[in-house]
């Protein structure tokens, strides 16, 4: 059965307040983006991706994947005005039985994880990764008293990869097109009534969208072994 990844890549990165592009800061000699395609590009179980971005960036990524070898890049395709838009259009550049979903400022992820996710979909049709919630949950009324204190053993922080039936993704993209907008593919799913599994991912596999985000992601690289001087800098 054959796998499929999209990786959605067109964010303009407001939070991380950087004139870059957040995806394409430096991380140790490399874009983010190159750092989280490389995860994918060399995993025995992944057939071909796509990279889907803003148009003005497409020349400077098929740059990046004749650099650095990444074979499984089958397109870097323009972007829509919205994430939800960009994966679909992403996905209709797919063939494959089963997609992943994965934010292209995850480099962290490992190749276990994406191991295990391909494993699950293939049983399940539907996955998300995700980590329990460590802190307490409080919900707020409208001037910011908390109403309500929500158990948190049931809660889970969602991340990314997702993984999906092609099929089934696609018909829950089509469904929802102009109708629901959503943060993330597996609320598309959920709609058509259909069961999405959870499987565990892990806490070091976090999405860089602030400079606090930097911080965290230079730790994990000096926990990974590298120099502190190799770490974060931005393109010039």
């Amino acid at each position: 059965m054959s796998v499929g990844v999209v990786i959605p890549a067109a964010g303009v990165g407001k939070r991380m307040g950087t004139k870059e592009s957040k995806q394409f800061l430096f991380l140790h000699h490399s874009p983010i983006l190159v750092h989280t395609l490389e995860i994918f590009d060399s995993h025995p179980q992944v057939d071909e991706i796509v990279v889907v971005t803003r148009a003005d960036e497409i020349e400077r990524c098929y740059e990046w994947l004749d650099r650095e070898h990444l074979s499984k890049v089958k397109k870097v395709v323009p972007g829509g005005r919205e994430r939800q838009e960009s994966v679909f259009l992403g996905l209709q550049q797919l063939t494959t039985d089963y997609v992943l979903v994965h934010d292209a400022v995850r480099p962290f992820v490992t190749s276990d994880l994406v191991g295990r996710i391909i494993d699950l979909v293939r049983v399940e049709q539907a996955v998300v990764t995700a980590v329990p919630m460590k802190d307490t949950v409080k919900r707020s009324d409208d001037s910011r008293y908390v109403s309500q204190t929500i158990e948190r053993q049931s809660l889970w922080a969602i991340q990314t990869p997702q993984a999906f039936q092609r099929d089934l993704l696609w018909k829950a993209h089509q469904r929802a097109d102009g109708k629901l907008f959503a943060t993330d593919d597996s609320m598309l799913v959920e709609e058509l009534g259909f069961p999405v599994k959870i499987i565990e991912g892990e806490y070091t596999n976090i999405k860089i969208t602030t400079p606090d985000d930097l911080l965290f992601a230079e730790a994990i690289f000096q926990m990974r072994g590298l120099k502190k001087d190799d770490s974060i800098r931005t393109r010039v």
